[in-house]
């Protein structure tokens, strides 16, 4: 269920966020007409606490030594992870997300490395490249 503001206990502000996420993240798969929003939309909470809360990184210095790395290993949820990178700076514009899953865009359906900054690892398709 989505959260509504009766049920909602924490700041206005931050179920604000959250809603955000899930909206942003929610339409690449839609404009793509492939994949499932389910998980990104049910991971957003936690999503904005990690990046928001808990995780040191710099957009402006991707591969600073000391950030933290927010890995994902499942293509159907990596509309979020290109969502926390869009919004936490990275250099991954809205119309980046609206080539979500289009070939020769920087947002495939499954995160590589070497074409996307802050994508740290490349999973590949059901996880068939977690051994990098």
């Amino acid at each position: 269920t989505t959260n509504t503001m009766q049920d909602y206990k924490g700041p206005a502000l931050e179920l604000k966020c959250v809603n955000t996420i899930r909206a942003v993240s929610a339409d690449q798969p839609e404009s793509a007409k492939s994949g499932h929003p389910g998980a990104p939309m049910g991971c957003a909470p936690f999503a904005y606490l990690l990046w928001v809360e808990l995780m040191k990184y710099s957009s402006k210095s991707p591969k600073w030594i000391n950030r933290d790395r927010f890995v994902l290993s499942n293509g159907h949820a990596c509309a979020l992870q290109y969502t926390m990178l869009h919004l936490a700076g990275y250099k991954v514009t809205a119309d980046d997300l609206s080539q979500f899953r289009q070939l020769g865009s920087i947002t495939p359906g499954h995160p590589e490395c070497f074409l996307t900054d802050g994508v740290e690892v490349c999973t590949g398709p059901l996880g068939q490249g977690i051994s990098n």
